[in-house]
């Protein structure tokens, strides 16, 4: 047996080759696919099949391209609606991988086609692929179907059974291998364990205690974090059938007229110092080398056209591939800072506060409005006093919420975020914002006040 997890860290998204003999299987690819056949061809492995746990909203799955390419069938749960050429993986049908078996277990709550493989070796059964249906410490959230027809109430009730009926019968050893790891917006609270076991999960996961389905539901519909503004868009390219990477126009050098001419926003993908020491003016910033799709995602309209400002062509590309993964194909081109100056045009910078700077200004009682763009769970845990609370995600929308006169320094946990901030306040007119440099976490390390609760 050949068994080969992948992980791409900045979605928290696993997927899985597996094969034996001369056979392989793809779990859940992610969009661009050479991976997958690079490594089936080194073990001398043919692609056969590619599963889909369920359609995606947190990324765009490379099934079309990688079925395209191997001539591999798509199996995908019930009622997926999915437009391409596909088969139905119904409750109990088995696929023969070499001498391996796995099995579909329907296990709707997450979506209603959600499946997962039950790895069978000798008739036992060894490990189970789950994809949002069973995370470490957590499972799938139940309300990005919405859309759909489907209550959060009724896809939560929908999952007790699944979990009940389908993954706590197996025995306590059976691996458990999820889709996502800590940070996917797929769930609320999962845990950083990339695997874990039936019988840990059956210890350990809340969800999985012993409680009535009312409870169940009632304790899996609150307190629901706000839903990626690309999710919607992402599950409706995967039921379509995205294109394959290399089909999307590649980028070329745009000058300065002409990133003038189309309307385009610019995305600077360098670090949050770099953007803030010199940039081009409204240009937004997430860091090529964060959580960059998942936030860009949440940030940029998939309709949005977007010039790439990167450090070099090597990020230019990585930033290119990452944006495609949540179906940001918009890339109308690239600038470099060197030609924005040969033309002669400004550069804008954003002053970094130290922690110990901001709080003196405080003291003095300076004129500032400190925005935390935190999520309010982050704030509610520990904020500087007198923060307003505005996530980032909600800026843009907020900005009329806020006197341009009056000086704005915005924080989030590391500078990660509040650098994106400061760019969407400087292309909605204000001139005068701050960034605190290693956001509240260095505030809280250089031991200043801290309040908790709702500002």
């Amino acid at each position: 047996m050949h068994f080969r997890p992948y992980y791409l860290g900045c979605l928290a998204h696993a997927s899985y080759l597996i094969g034996d003999r001369n056979d392989a299987v793809v779990i859940d690819p992610q969009r661009d696919v050479d991976q997958y056949l690079a490594d089936a061809a080194a073990l001398g492995l043919t692609i056969r099949h590619v599963i889909e746990t369920h359609l995606h909203a947190d990324f765009v799955s490379g099934h079309v391209e990688l079925a395209g390419r191997t001539g591999a069938d798509i199996w995908l749960g019930p009622g997926s609606g999915a437009a391409f050429a596909h088969r139905v993986a119904r409750d109990g049908d088995e696929l023969r991988v070499g001498r391996l078996v796995l099995r579909f277990l329907e296990t709707p709550g997450h979506t209603p086609e959600s499946i997962s493989i039950l790895l069978l070796d000798s008739s036992d059964p060894r490990m189970i692929f789950t994809g949002d249906t069973l995370f470490a410490g957590d499972v799938g959230r139940p309300d990005l179907v919405a859309s759909r027809g489907f209550s959060a109430a009724q896809m939560a009730s929908m999952l007790y059974d699944s979990l009940h009926e389908k993954i706590l019968p197996l025995p306590d050893a059976v691996e458990v291998w999820p889709a996502h790891g800590a940070g996917s917006a797929c769930g609320r609270a999962i845990g950083d364990e990339r695997s874990t076991t039936v019988g840990i999960q059956r210890r350990v996961n809340w969800a999985l205690a012993d409680m009535s389905r009312e409870q169940f539901v009632a304790d899996l519909t609150s307190n629901l974090p706000e839903v990626p503004r690309y999710f919607t868009h992402d599950a409706a390219l995967n039921r379509q059938g995205a294109r394959p990477v290399d089909q999307l126009p590649a980028p070329q050098p745009l000058s300065p007229e002409e990133v003038d001419a189309s309307g385009a926003l610019v995305l600077d993908v360098r670090e949050a110092g770099d953007w803030a020491a010199e940039h081009v003016p409204g240009s937004l910033d997430i860091g090529l080398h964060g959580a960059f799709a998942s936030w860009a995602g949440a940030l940029v309209s998939p309709d949005q056209p977007i010039v790439l400002v990167a450090a070099g062509p090597d990020e230019e590309k990585e930033a290119f591939t990452r944006l495609a993964r949540v179906g940001l194909e918009q890339v109308a081109g690239t600038l470099s800072l060197a030609a924005w100056r040969a033309a002669g045009r400004r550069l804008a910078h954003v002053p970094r506060l130290e922690p110990r700077e901001l709080a003196d200004r405080m003291v003095r009682g300076e004129e500032m409005l400190v925005i935390d763009v935190r999520r309010p769970v982050e704030h509610e845990s520990g904020h500087i006093p007198g923060a307003r609370n505005i996530p980032v995600t909600e800026l843009a929308t907020r900005l009329a919420e806020l006197d341009p006169a009056v000086p704005i320094a915005v924080a989030c946990a590391s500078s990660y975020r509040s650098a994106a901030a400061a760019g969407i306040l400087e292309r909605g007119g204000f001139t005068v914002v701050a960034d605190l440099a290693g956001g509240v976490s260095a505030w809280i390390a250089a031991g200043l006040p801290v309040d908790r609760g709702a500002a």
